[in-house]
Order: C-alpha cells, then structure tokens, then sequence
C-alpha cells in the first residue's frame, strides 16, 4: 500500500519523498549532496542514504546512483530481496530514466550518442586498481525542446546560445550524460569537470545558478512486487527551476511532464 507524500520541515535533515510504500521509497535528491560515503569526497558528513534511513525510521538499500553534482529521482529499497529484484531491473535496462540538462550552444534537434566509455579510475578510489578498464557500450537518447540566444559575449561571439535538451541513457556509466554531451560538443552548464568554465562563471555571477544543470525528472519501471507499472517524477530544484522560468522554458518543462505522466 502507497503512503501519501511526506514534506520535510527542515531541508538539512530530510529529502523530499515522491514516492513511498511497504517495499521501496523514492525521493528528490538535491544536487550537491552524495548518495553515499564515498573516498573521493572525505570531508563530506551527509548523505542521501543516512538522511532517508533516519527520515523513515528503517533501513534503506540503493540500486542505482545519482552524481553528486546531479539532483532527482532517487530510488531505494526497503529489504535485500527488493533491492535484488530492483537492481536487475537496472541491469537489464528495463528502467526508463528521463533526464533534463541545460547545455551550450544550440544542439541538433534529436539523436543517438552512441560512444563507449571507460571508466576514469579515481586517484583516492582507485588506487589498488591493476589495470585500465576497457571501454564499455554506452548510447544516449536526446531530443532537444528549447533554445535561448543571450545578448551577452561570453565566449568568442556577440551572443550566447543554450539549449534544453531531454536525455535518457539507456545504460548508467559514470558520468554518461555529461561524456556525451561533451562528445557530442555541446558540454553541460555548471559541469566542473566536463563543462566549459566561462559559461559555467557567466551562469553563477549573472544568472546566479552556480549547479550543475543536470536532473532526473521521471523514472518509469515495474513495481518489484505487483509488476504494476510505476511512473515517478520530481520537480526541478530552486534554482534549475527559475532559470527555465527566466528563460521562457517552463511550458515545454510541463508539457514534458505530462508526455511522461
């Protein structure tokens, strides 16, 4: 049986739930905050995993990951056999995620990324690792919905262009989204590592969104118990959310919204 959505009342400690019953919960991840304890970020003391455990007063077991820098639909199950059922769902690509980014320049209008990726080994992460890894297939599914042309001279033109792209992966590597999108040449706003730091500095100090424009809005699977077909979605963060507004974007974000509803 579903339990209706919560509303935490203090955002330090508590995520807001979009989806809840006796065998999985999700919720709305915010960007900046790590799904787990990880090597790579020592200093950092919250974690998605912790604060839903104490939010719901149980355990709770991931089968899947969101990047740090990357807000949304989080999943987690409630007992080892649901996390097992869930996680294979994930292997066998059977999971529809359905992601929203905001990215430079203005992107073919939809197509195919097909382009293997190998996994980056981490300095802290990886440092017992032996050998590079091979690359692994990898493809992503974007479509673009919206452009906007600035009067501001940010790179080496007069005006700067960004695009609304829809993005669904049809696998989970690191990093997917934001490879591909680079790959593709048009690189993510706010993306530190893959992005383009002049547009990611004009986006903090003129447009004052200083994250990375990355966010799972929906996920589509099969509830692990009935099989019923389950749809959750989560609305865009604060600031993701005004700049789409500013930008004149959010009857294509609704409209979005209702195509996967």
């Amino acid at each position: 049986m579903s339990r209706p959505i919560s509303t935490p009342t203090d955002a330090t400690e508590s995520l807001p739930v979009i989806y809840r019953d006796d065998h999985l919960v999700a919720v709305n991840k915010p960007g900046g905050l790590l799904v787990h304890r990880s090597p790579i970020d020592r200093h950092e003391t919250r974690f998605a995993l912790q604060l839903v455990r104490n939010q719901i007063g149980q355990r709770v077991y991931p089968v899947h990951r969101l990047d740090k820098p990357t807000s949304g639909v989080l999943l987690f199950a409630l007992s080892p056999a649901i996390a097992r059922e869930l996680s294979a769902q994930f292997s066998a690509h059977a999971v529809n995620k359905q992601y929203l980014a905001v990215v430079r320049g203005w992107c073919p209008q939809q197509g195919l990324i097909d382009h293997a990726i190998r996994d980056r080994p981490d300095k802290l992460a990886d440092r017992h690792r032996q050998a590079e890894p091979p690359a692994r297939e990898a493809q992503t599914a974007y479509r673009r919905l919206a452009t906007v042309e600035l009067p501001f001279a940010v790179d080496r033109y007069p005006q700067s262009r960004y695009s609304l792209v829809a993005l669904q992966p049809r696998q989970g590597r690191k990093h997917q989204l934001r490879r591909h999108m680079k790959h593709l040449g048009y690189p993510m706003i706010g993306d530190a590592k893959y992005g383009k730091g002049v547009h990611n500095r004009f986006f903090q100090t003129q447009l004052d969104c200083d994250r990375l424009l990355l966010a799972c809005t929906a996920m589509t699977l099969r509830h692990p118990l009935s099989g019923d077909a389950l749809a959750l979605r989560a609305p865009l963060g604060d600031s993701f959310a005004r700049l789409v507004e500013r930008f004149g974007w959010s009857p294509v974000v609704e409209e979005q919204a209702l195509e996967i509803a």
